[in-house]
């Protein structure tokens, strides 16, 4: 898999940047953003999540709106798709990963976002 680090992460000054699988955040609550596959594929795992899409939303065949199918909170408007689909969309697109590991009260969150170069959700 070759992955290409995006201009635009080095412009997000209030969220720490994640390079490796190695990397953690700095203390609890922080937003982090990265683009390596490993950080993000592991995230997802660590909380049973499966790659996803919003059906309707592809383009010329490809996935659309991606999202994560986390168990227990309702995907039945998703549709589960491959690791390889879902990273090549968000290589396409240029999005940047940005999430928590944990609340600022230790326990581990869900939270995630998807932005592109203009800073628009994908």
């Amino acid at each position: 898999m070759s992955e290409k680090h995006h201009p635009v992460i080095g412009e997000h000054k209030y969220e720490q940047e994640i390079h490796g699988p190695d990397e953690h955040e700095e203390r609890p609550g922080r937003s982090l953003v990265t683009t390596d596959h490993q950080v993000i594929r592991r995230w997802a795992e660590e909380r049973g999540a499966r790659p996803a899409t919003v059906p309707g939303t592809e383009h010329d065949g490809r996935p659309g709106v991606l999202r994560f199918d986390f168990p227990g909170y309702g995907g039945g408007d998703l549709r589960e798709i491959s690791w390889d689909e879902w990273f090549t969309t968000f290589e396409e697109r240029e999005l940047n990963f940005i999430y928590q590991e944990h609340r600022k009260d230790g326990s581990p969150s869900n939270f995630f976002r998807l932005e592109g170069p203009e800073r628009a959700g994908a």
